[in-house]
């Protein structure tokens, strides 16, 4: 790979917080262009060095030096998502909560929470992932879309071995109180 031009916008937000990142490559590209573009990495697909310093910041850098990319461009493309969204990404977020790699399982249920996407039967098989990370993040997210019945579920997790799924699943417990007071979701 090549360097990128140290000249295009990308190259210059490189060091920005994701949020500035993203906002940046939006004026760049629009809109409908980055999100098309994030799907196609969360696909596996090669969107050019500088869209992957958009999405991925200076740890893109390592990848366009020649590291392996593993799952990095995936995870950032569906961490594009928490910023920049349209529906045409629902399906690769569903997706992703079966990807092989758990950090992007992780994410895809911040972002299924995020936007709201219901897909209650995917996150709740994550209550038992192999990945506390990832049993956390399905709590949190099952709280977010899911329905007062799916507290039984997340309370499944309460005695989990590892503290961080345990807080998880009091937050996505918390969440259905807030969303359903009326059906005791405790």
């Amino acid at each position: 790979m090549t360097v990128p031009d140290p000249e295009t916008p990308a190259a210059h937000a490189a060091d920005l917080p994701i949020e500035k990142r993203i906002a940046v490559a939006v004026a760049q590209y629009g809109e409908t262009a980055v999100v098309s573009r994030s799907i196609s990495l969360i696909a596996g697909n090669n969107e050019g060095e500088d869209f992957l310093l958009s999405v991925g910041g200076e740890h893109a850098r390592g990848i366009i030096n020649g590291a392996p990319p593993l799952y990095w461009p995936e995870l950032w493309g569906m961490r594009a998502l928490l910023y920049v969204w349209n529906d045409s990404a629902t399906v690769a977020v569903t997706a992703g909560l079966q990807n092989q790699a758990w950090r992007v399982r992780e994410m895809s249920c911040r972002v299924s929470a995020t936007r709201k996407i219901m897909v209650r039967a995917e996150v709740t098989a994550l209550l038992v992932d192999e990945v506390p990370r990832v049993r956390a993040a399905a709590a949190r997210a099952l709280g977010a879309i899911g329905s007062a019945a799916d507290a039984d579920s997340i309370r499944s997790i309460l005695k989990d071995p590892e503290i961080d799924v345990r807080r998880g699943a009091h937050e996505g417990l918390s969440t259905l109180r807030s969303r359903f007071p009326e059906a005791k979701a405790q």
